[in-house]
């Protein structure tokens, strides 16, 4: 008896590099989803960080008379995003969140450090 032999022809697919390519525009789209979906948290935690770091930092800064490198010390932890930069003239800092969100709070006698309103 013969035995049976499959001609079944192998079924084209698409090249590695082809696929690789694929699978990272499937990827970029999921990743721009996710931003999407959590764009709002997102948003709102750096806002509220570089706020936080502004307020403190001045606050800091021109009543308790530290160094602004000092300050930084006071942030809580998870705050390494934040970078400050300081306007003596002005007696203001200015925190930001890389991207996101920036911040100033402004130094006035009597009245301590205030934020500058949120331009939503």
């Amino acid at each position: 008896m013969a035995k049976a032999q499959s001609s079944s022809a192998p079924t084209p697919s698409a090249p590695p590099r082809r696929r690789s390519r694929l699978w990272l525009a499937w990827l970029a789209l999921a990743a721009l989803a996710g931003l999407a979906w959590f764009w709002g948290p997102i948003h709102g935690r750096a806002q509220t960080a570089a706020s936080y770091g502004a307020h403190v930092a001045c606050s800091c800064r021109f009543i308790g008379g530290r160094d602004l490198d000092d300050c930084r010390k006071d942030f809580e932890p998870g705050m390494g995003l934040v970078t400050l930069s300081e306007d003596a003239e002005a007696k203001s800092v200015t925190a930001r969140f890389p991207l996101l969100s920036t911040q100033t709070a402004t130094y006035r006698d009597g009245q301590g450090c205030q934020l500058q309103p949120w331009d939503d």
